[in-house]
């Protein structure tokens, strides 16, 4: 292990866009789990790749604005998607959101398959790249997360329908492109899975806390151990959420397991 890896021009700009997903990604894991729509953030995160992939696929320039777009239209056609099937089919809306899922990835393979550096973009849109993010990158993706943010506010945090799945796309379309899938969805259910037991704007700053910690730390291990970041900071965060569990303020806020009689009466 070695300090020499911990530079600030480096580490600075990926913990702004750890920030950056957060701010908007703490919020709405609260609203993902209350819904019990747990992996919608991988399924919409996937359709957003998917739509990279095919922009990428048809010959568009990975650097050129025209990727962003693709991305955040497939997103919001999957989002309209999940929309209509939530009013039609709402029971079977977590297996449709997982078939989805399932047709999202299996199509970037298919697309990629005769790639030679197909796996290496998959490698990119997956784990993400947060070590290379660009300040060009991050200022639209800042000012469209503070536009979020503020739209979550003035609503009060009710967001129903067409209006929760297209916020939430756009939401991840901006962070698939800087951290990846499996960060986005780490990102989203770690800190509100720790706190989901507390209320009000407790809740909502030791999540942030949790995910503020989770970043630093893993890019820090990341950059001194020489490791991928997205998959470290996946751990750090999952390892931040389990030491908030020894708050006794988070502690106590979980309910106690049924007792036995209990479950049976039910």
């Amino acid at each position: 292990m070695t300090f020499e890896g911990l530079d600030i021009r480096i580490l600075g700009p990926a913990c702004a866009a750890g920030l950056i997903v957060l701010s908007t990604h703490v919020p709405l894991g609260k609203q993902v789990l209350s819904r019990g729509i747990i992996f919608i953030d991988l399924a919409i995160a996937q359709i957003a790749a998917l739509g990279v992939i095919l922009a990428q696929f048809v010959g568009i320039d990975e650097e050129s604005f025209k990727i962003q777009f693709a991305a955040a239209g497939a997103a919001m056609l999957g989002a309209g998607l999940l929309a209509w099937t939530d009013r039609r089919w709402p029971h079977y809306q977590e297996p449709l959101i997982g078939t989805l899922f399932v047709l999202a990835a299996t199509g970037a393979l298919l697309l990629l398959a005769n790639n030679p550096q197909g796996g290496e973009h998959l490698k990119d849109l997956l784990v993400g790249q947060i070590l290379w993010v660009s300040f060009g990158q991050m200022i639209p993706a800042a000012v469209l997360s503070v536009i979020l943010l503020a739209f979550m506010w003035l609503r009060r945090g009710r967001l129903t329908g067409l209006v929760f799945y297209g916020l939430f796309a756009l939401a991840i379309t901006v962070s698939v492109q800087l951290v990846g899938v499996y960060l986005v969805f780490a990102s989203l259910i770690v800190p509100a899975l720790a706190t989901a037991g507390m209320q009000g704007k407790a809740q909502l700053v030791t999540a942030y806390a949790i995910g503020v910690v989770g970043y630093v730390l893993g890019l820090a291990l990341s950059a001194m151990l020489d490791l991928p970041s997205g998959a470290m900071i996946v751990w750090t965060l999952a390892g931040s959420a389990m030491l908030a569990q020894l708050l006794p303020v988070v502690r106590r806020s979980h309910p106690s397991r049924p007792t036995e009689a209990a479950v049976f009466d039910t």
